[in-house]
């Protein structure tokens, strides 16, 4: 089966295997120096437009300390959950995430959420427009007084990522004339959408397992060499559709390691995480890491 025909089946595949204050409010300030340490995670929720035909309820993950959001302004990754998923169930990579000094705002999506009462795969293809919706919310929210993360969120460095059909949703955010605000992504086990991976270019980070049963490999490599930007491949070898995701099983602490870095590089502009990538992504009998940079 050829790769066009093979994204256009995948739809229907996905769903088998996707269950699994230091500045005033609203003034941007440069990213800080990426934490040297590790935080306390916090966790709330919240629902965009809820009195809208898509309401989305949202879970935060965020650095704390004690009951309070940690001092600083942090970078905010978007992530999207697959097919009958839920945010929680990604808790092992997000709240990571947050603990390394992100903001991590999870949507849950209307029709493709686990539980959702009229579920429809084919509802992906809005989901990039909700990713944005939750991306404007957050940007008025950092300007909201009295909200406790009102001048915490580094609103102009957000980064995108989704596992299965969240990293279909993911690559179809990075579209022709798309905000500045969005500087990075990282695609698990997806592939592109139409009109993605278009100018200006950013860098990706592509995760698949090499023996995936449901977004075959072929799919995330033709993604990668579509891609308009620097791009990355971890190839968790031998694994499927995302058991790496789950902590303690094989290849987690290489994708937890390799998208951490990833994200300090490319959204705190950490030399050292730069330098990290190569040697924390490749291990033998796990994981393979290769680059390309821009077309």
């Amino acid at each position: 089966m050829g790769v066009k025909r093979l994204v256009a089946a995948l739809l229907t595949a996905l769903l088998a295997g996707c269950g699994t204050a230091t500045a005033a409010p609203g003034t941007p300030e440069p990213a800080r120096r990426a934490p040297a340490g590790t935080y306390a995670v916090g966790v709330r929720t919240l629902t965009v437009d809820a009195a809208s035909a898509r309401p989305l309820p949202v879970t935060l993950w965020y650095p704390a300390d004690g009951n309070a959001v940690a001092a600083g302004r942090f970078p905010v990754v978007l992530y999207s959950h697959g097919l009958d998923s839920l945010p929680h169930l990604h808790a092992g990579l997000t709240t990571r995430w947050a603990a390394a000094g992100f903001v991590v705002a999870a949507p849950a999506y209307p029709h493709t959420r686990r539980g959702a009462r009229r579920f429809d795969r084919a509802d992906v293809r809005h989901q990039p427009a909700d990713g944005w919706r939750v991306i404007r919310h957050l940007v008025r929210l950092d300007t909201r007084p009295g909200d406790p993360l009102a001048g915490h969120l580094d609103v102009t460095r957000f980064a995108a990522a989704g596992h299965s059909a969240g990293g279909f949703t993911t690559a179809g955010m990075f579209t022709s004339g798309r905000s500045s605000r969005l500087r990075a992504g990282i695609v698990i086990a997806g592939g592109g959408m139409a009109g993605s991976f278009a100018a200006p270019a950013a860098p990706v980070l592509f995760v698949h397992g090499t023996a995936d049963p449901v977004v075959p490999l072929a799919v995330g490599r033709a993604a990668y060499r579509r891609a308009g930007g620097p791009a990355a491949f971890l190839s968790v070898l031998g694994q499927g559709h995302g058991e790496y995701l789950t902590p303690g099983r094989p290849g987690f602490a290489q994708v937890l390691a390799t998208t951490t870095d990833f994200l300090r590089w490319h959204l705190y502009g950490d030399p050292d995480a730069a330098r990290r990538l190569p040697a924390g992504a490749n291990a033998p009998a796990l994981t393979r890491y290769e680059t390309r940079p821009a077309p």
